[in-house]
Formats: C-alpha cells, structure tokens, sequence
C-alpha cells in the first residue's frame, strides 16, 4: 500500500464536530469530593493527532468480512509491524472505516492538523499487549472483540502515545456481511402489566424497511406487532464528548409492544425489518416469561443494583482501571439466567460519558440478560448530568449526552421519558423508581409523581413496596457523604422520609456509591426495630440498601460508626429479592466474584402488619360511629 493512498484514507477516516470542548473539564465520576475519569477513550488527545506514515509498517486485518452465520460479534486478528517501535505505540480501532473528513469542523483551529481526525476510536489496545519483545521485534499479534456497529472497521498504529499520537500505518478495512442487521433486543415492561416492549438497534431507516416484532407462545401461531422507530442526532447533545470527538451515529432504535400477553407463559420472538424488494431481514430467536398478574401469589424473584459500567473481554481499553467489576457482575447474572424474573437497574448503566459508540458495546455485553427478562432502568448522573440542561445537579457527568442516548435506547414507561420516573408491577412488587437527577423536593412534578406511585399500591394484593432511585436519597456511611455531614444526598431523606414512612415502604434500594451498605429499619435517623436479619409482624420504617457495586471503581465508608449500619461491604456485587408469597420476602446480597450469599434479611407479616398505625404512618380516625 502506498503512502498517498494510506493519507487519502486517513484524511477520510473520521468526523464530528465541535471538538473544542474536549478535554476542557475533567469528567467527573458525579462525586461530591472526588474526580474520577470514567471514560478511557477521553484519554486519547484525538485532535493532537499528526501525520508520520512510515513506508515499511503495516497493519493488517482479518477475516475481512464478519458475521457470515448471522453472528454480532466475532475476533479479529491484527498483525502489526513496525520497524521502529515503541513501548506507547497503540492501536485504534475506528468506525466507519473511511469518513468525509471534509465535514471536521473545529471552534479552534490552531489545534488540528493532517490527519485531520476529529473523532475518537471506538476502542484501543498497545501494540505490545499480547507481545512483551515488541519493542525490540516491531511484530505483534492482537486479538480484538468487534461486535456490529452498523459500519465497517479499519485499525491505525500510532507511536507517541495516548496524549502525542503519530500515525504510522493503517489497516485494511473489514466489515460485517449486514452491518445493519437488527441487535441487542432489551426487553421492558410496557405501561400495562400484560405488555412487554422490545426495542432493538438496527442500520434500517423508516425509508429502507418496515420494522415489527413476531412473536407468540411456544408452539402457537406467531402474529407480527409493530415497531415505532426512533433516533438522536450529533445537534440534540448538549456539549462535551457528546457533541465533538465522543459523537457517532446511533443508527435506529425500534421499540414494539407486545400486547394482550398471557401472564407467566413463554414466549419466543425475533425482530425483523422487511425491505422494500420484498424480503425479510431477521434477528436471531430470543424468549422471555410474560410477566404475573398483579397480585398473582406464586414465586417472584428480582435483581437491583446499579453502577455497571462494561469491560472489555479482549482487555482493550484499560477498562479493567474504570470499571473492574462490570464484567463479573455480567457473567455471574447471566450464569444464574434462571433464576430470576427482572433487573433494575438504577442508574450509571454504560458510562459512555459522550462516547456514544460505548453504549453499543454495552448493550452488546448485556444482551443475554435483556432479552431474556425485563431490564427496567433509571437515569443517573452520568446518563444526565450536563450544566444548564436542566439537571438538577449543575456537573458534567454526562460527557454532554444529557440523558439523550439512555432515554432513547431504553424504553420505560414513564408519562415523558426526559423525565426519568415511573413505576411498575411485577406480580406481588409494587416499584417506585424516581429520578435523582431531576428535583425531588416538596412542591415539584417528581414530589406529586411520587406520591402519587406510593399511594396507589394496593398492599393486600402487592404487599411488597419498593423505593429505588441512583443517588442515595435515604442513607449511607460513604466517605463523601460523611465528609459533608449528610450521610446522603442533601436534600433527600428531610423531603422523602416522610412518603416513605406514611406508606409505609418496605425497602429503598439507592446507587451511586459504589459498595454495598443495609440500613436498619430507619425512620428520623432512629433505628425503629432491634432485628438484624429477621422482621416479622409490623416493621415500623424503611429498610435503606445501597446497591452501587455493580462494577464501577469502588467507594470507601466513613471511618464513623454509624449506628443505623447493619452491613457493609466494599466490593462487587448485587440484590436479589425473592418474594415467595403475599407474607413472606428474602432479601439477599451476592458477590459479584462467586454469586454466593454474605448478606440477608427476611420479612415475614400479615396484611394487618401492613395496614397497622406506625409513627407518623396512621390513618385518621373519627370519633363517628
């Protein structure tokens, strides 16, 4: 290959805009006291990026085309060779493989130069990953996991670093046989208890092909149900990452919604598109369980945490610094597929942070949990947070994305899915999920919303009521929280506690810190029961649990004792609630490292439990007979 021909393809490679922005603030990691950067890809000075092809490197890549039995993600092998390598010398993984380079506009043009690169790989590795002689050979095999991203694929050496690149070679291109094929299905209850939502990623517009679900039970006749097609563009993000050097397109998102379903039978589905010619592109099968009656007294059992984030399987990306635990949690989940009926997730899903090719790779790494059960999420700060867009939290978390790309490729069923509440049922549970990074205090929309949620729930037929919401609104021993005295979010419990004692709530599940910690049952910072792991009869308060372990960098606890914790611990991890029938719930804690048990509590109560005055939690009475 020669060198002109290798310059006309890189010029090409890549373009976006507003890069200006980038590396302008630090990413925060939505801490009160602490900076943690999220996002390896923000480490990566795209735009310092200089020309400095050398005639006798070469990378190359294969198998050229992907995915030739239907399959979304697949290994490709990469040979680099360079006469004068380095220990910082790495590479990029970009998509599209060429772009219009010509589009690259910058508010500051003193920082570019040829290449002209004005969009971040999609993801990275040093070249002497898998070869310790590197350096003094200039050979090295990778190994790297592509999964489909609706384009094709090239890879470029850089020498100089993540923070000087110097590009020295670039690979041939490779790409998937449909590169548009429809992926990812993420299940979600509808905004009635017998609709289940799929919303899948795909290549297709509206003007290409028709998007449906066919679906039906096992052994039955399939019928088709329609999809309703969304997308977002580079102009609906806020700033940062988002809208410069972090933006890629999206492609399509689809949701359909199954109605009319029967409650607990199986069913099988696929995602299809039909072209204009005539013909049917089709998903792979996938099954979930349609959801219980409300109310329906059988065996139900639910997976809570938050705080994921994703990890690489052929460990590029250092993603191993950023979120240690993502895959493990993934893993052990997915090994126990089984034995549970529905995820919540809450909040701090992919931390893509403006680095819109991530959320891709998430739904990619979660795929066998979301399309087999309900995956129901709420926003946090890295999903929302972007200053003067509305969040209640004025911090860039968000890399820009200001929670764009998570309302978009999540369906829930909120009134307005911007405005990230809403609840749901799942048999005897009756959820309130809240959005912390929208105002929650007395007077506002959410206050009225969460009410309302807390006070429809009809305790005799769904005697378990749940509170969940990312930021820790009740309690927690976390350093930075003790550091400002609240031991929570300012604002939370002094506004909420009340709601929550008057309807009497069972359990708030809270994420953001990232760790495990139960809460005794808790109203006014007292401790209202002496139990630690078995409550029978009437609670009297709130059982606080936060759940943040699911992958991310850990947290650390205050060095004070507080009273009101039961349990903590510093590690990977997550929640699994079993109900068993209408008087009768386990609570347990998981390692995400061996999917064994080290924390548990059991309620055990009569209807009359729920219905008895507490502090603060009674009904009014008249003297009238």
């Amino acid at each position: 290959m020669n060198i002109p021909f290798l310059v006309f393809i890189f010029v090409q490679l890549l373009a976006s805009s507003h890069a200006s922005s980038y590396h302008s603030r630090p990413v925060a990691s939505g801490h009160h006291h602490v900076k943690i950067n999220e996002q390896p890809l923000s480490e990566i000075a795209i735009h310092e990026a200089v020309l400095a092809l050398h005639e006798n490197a070469t990378v190359k890549a294969s198998p050229y085309v992907l995915g030739l039995k239907g399959e979304d993600t697949e290994w490709v092998n990469i040979e680099v060779d360079h006469p004068e390598p380095s220990a910082d010398d790495w590479v990029a993984v970009f998509s599209p493989a060429k772009f219009n380079g010509s589009t690259c506009t910058y508010d500051d043009y003193t920082r570019i130069q040829s290449p002209y690169i004005c969009s971040s790989p999609i993801k990275f590795m040093f070249a002497n990953y898998s070869n310790p002689k590197y350096t003094r050979t200039g050979k090295s095999s990778l190994k790297l996991q592509i999964i489909n991203q609706r384009a094709d694929f090239s890879f470029a050496l850089f020498s100089g670093g993540l923070s000087k690149p110097r590009l020295i070679a670039v690979s041939n291109a490779i790409t998937f046989a449909n590169p548009k094929a429809p992926l990812y299905p993420r299940l979600a209850h509808g905004k009635l208890w017998d609709e289940m939502t799929v919303t899948w990623s795909s290549g297709y517009s509206i003007d290409e092909a028709v998007p449906f679900v066919e679906f039906g039970m096992k052994g039955q006749v399939r019928s088709r149900s329609p999809a309703g097609t969304l997308t977002f563009t580079q102009n609906s993000m806020c700033g940062g990452a988002a809208r410069g050097v972090g933006w890629r397109d999206p492609g399509f998102i689809h949701t359909s919604f199954l109605k009319n379903l029967w409650p607990n039978m199986a069913y099988t589905y696929r995602m299809g598109h039909l072209l204009k010619s005539g013909t049917y592109v089709w998903s792979k099968m996938y099954s979930f369980k349609a959801s219980p009656y409300p109310g329906q007294d059988s065996l139900q059992r639910v997976i809570i945490f938050g705080d994921m984030g994703k990890g690489e399987r052929d460990g590029a990306n250092a993603y191993s610094n950023k979120h240690p635990g993502a895959l493990n949690t993934t893993d052990t989940l997915i090994k126990d597929l089984d034995n549970f009926d529905i995820v919540l997730h809450i909040g701090d899903m992919s931390y893509a942070n403006g680095y819109i090719s991530q959320w891709d790779q998430f739904l990619a790494q979660m795929e066998p949990i979301t399309s087999k059960v309900p995956y129901m999420v709420a926003s946090g700060n890295h999903e929302r947070d972007w200053p003067n867009s509305g969040s209640f939290y004025d911090t860039d978390d968000s890399g820009g994305e200001c929670g764009v790309p998570a309302e978009t490729l999540f369906y829930v069923p909120a009134e307005n899915r911007a405005k990230f509440w809403y609840s749901t049922d799942y048999g005897m549970f009756h959820f309130c999920v809240a959005d912390t990074e929208h105002d929650w205090r007395i007077g506002t929309e959410q206050y009225a919303f969460i009410e309302k949620c807390l006070a429809s729930a009809n305790r005799h037929k769904q005697p378990w009521l749940i509170f969940a919401a990312h930021r820790v609104l009740g309690y927690s021993s976390n350093e930075w929280y003790g550091l400002e005295g609240s031991f929570e979010e300012p604002m939370g419990r002094e506004h909420l506690q009340p709601l929550w004692q008057k309807y009497k709530v069972d359990v708030a599940f809270f994420g953001h810190v990232h760790h495990y910690e139960r809460v005794c049952p808790i109203y006014q910072n007292q401790c209202v029961n002496d139990e630690k792991n078995h409550y029978s009869g009437t609670v009297n308060g709130t059982i606080h649990v936060v759940a943040g372990g699911g992958g991310s960098h850990l947290s650390d606890y205050t060095e004070i004792d507080m009273v009101w914790s039961i349990y903590k611990d510093r590690d990977f991890g997550f929640v699994k609630l079993t109900a068993f029938n209408q008087s009768s719930l386990l609570m347990e804690y998981k390692k995400s490292s061996d999917g064994e048990v080290y924390d548990s509590f059991t309620i055990t109560r009569e209807y009359r439990d729920v219905l008895a005055c507490v502090h603060d939690g009674c009904e009014a009475t008249t003297l009238a007979t």
